[in-house]
């Protein structure tokens, strides 16, 4: 066996699993942060995340929080954290929902300056052409839907669901994958989550929907592999779903 020969073998058998993963679907629901683009790109999401907690903090409830989410740089693990755990109360609902309310006006802040995730543009568009799309985000909707019109991508993602002030709901809940799929009428089986977290593929997973996980650096892909998913289902850039795209509809890409 020759050094090309073994190069290429391991190519054309991920090629192959992802046109097998690919080929049925008809439905995809996406993540916004991570396949479509980096949200924060220029609006730090440490800082977000570290201003997150000091409000936190200074409404009482920080020792609800864990040292992992006291020190990420994702400000979704930080509310999604505190809505793990939060006591019931009317007076704690109302925090909750002003602390929503903040990071939706930090997300909508961090759109302009937002990075699309390198191909994500040319694949929606060649992916669209043969299957229906939501966004399916614990980003705030607004946030979702302001980016997609930057990229003037609003035609393409006519349902986006995003998080509610009910922070259960987040994902890993499939609150939001369910949602998407009764909006399309769609088949679970027919569909697509692809995502960057577990908690994207945990709420695939719930949902009965499979699952294509981006993981753009080695933690990405690490997190992904120890939530269980499968390393042929993941890819660390979105150019071999277009390339796989692209050979399906050789005369529409």
């Amino acid at each position: 066996m020759t050094s090309d020969t073994a190069q290429t073998e391991p190519a054309t058998a991920e090629t192959e699993s992802l046109r097998e993963l690919i080929a049925p679907v008809r439905f995809v629901l996406w993540d916004l942060d991570g396949p479509i683009c980096r949200l924060f790109s220029g609006h730090p999401a440490h800082q977000v995340a570290r201003e997150l907690t000091e409000l936190i903090d200074r409404r009482g409830l920080g020792g609800l929080l864990t040292e992992r989410e006291r020190s990420t740089a994702d400000p979704q693990v930080v509310l999604l954290g505190l809505g793990r755990r939060h006591p019931s109360s009317d007076m704690i609902t109302d925090l909750i929902t002003d602390l929503e309310k903040w990071l939706t006006r930090q997300e909508l802040t961090a759109v302009p300056k937002a990075y699309p995730t390198t191909w994500a543009d040319p694949l929606i568009r060649t992916w669209s052409r043969r299957a229906r799309f939501a966004i399916a985000t614990n980003n705030s909707a607004l946030a979702a839907a302001r980016y997609i019109e930057t990229r003037g991508l609003t035609e393409c993602f006519p349902h986006i669901y995003g998080r509610t002030r009910d922070l259960d709901l987040m994902k890993p809940h499939p609150h939001v994958l369910r949602r998407a799929l009764d909006a399309m009428d769609a088949d679970p089986s027919r569909a697509l989550m692809f995502g960057d977290a577990p908690t994207d593929s945990e709420a695939a997973r719930e949902a009965g929907v499979p699952f294509l996980g981006y993981a753009r650096n080695e933690s990405k892909l690490k997190a992904l592999l120890q939530a269980g998913v499968p390393l042929p289902h993941t890819v660390n850039s979105l150019k071999p779903v277009l390339d796989v795209l692209r050979a399906q509809l050789p005369h529409q890409a």
